[in-house]
């Protein structure tokens, strides 16, 4: 298993409100992983992998609000730990940018 990091942003003109009333969520091949505004941590397999990052608000359970996509890939010998970024738009409604780096 390698462990990737995470990093979910909101922008920064809603960050007050999403910190206070949402919690992001990241899917990595189909399985939720419970996440926190900033970096988190997840472990999975080496090779090619779909992710989505979304929010819902605290108490919700099936929202995916602002929902956004993307690949990446972890290769077998990863020397460094593999970062994917996910930055919120500024405008409500607004999804996800994400970039794998």
């Amino acid at each position: 298993m390698v462990k990737v990091l995470v990093d979910i942003r909101p922008s920064l003109v809603a960050e007050f409100f999403h910190r206070a009333f949402t919690k992001p969520v990241v899917e990595i091949d189909g399985v939720e992983w419970p996440a926190k505004w900033g970096t988190t941590e997840v472990s999975i397999e080496p090779g090619a992998h779909e992710i989505a990052v979304f929010f819902r608000y605290k108490g919700q359970r099936a929202a995916r609000l602002g929902e956004g996509t993307g690949e990446f890939t972890v290769p077998d010998n990863a020397h460094t730990q593999p970062r994917v970024t996910a930055r919120l738009g500024p405008r409500n409604g607004s999804s996800f940018k994400i970039k794998s780096a």
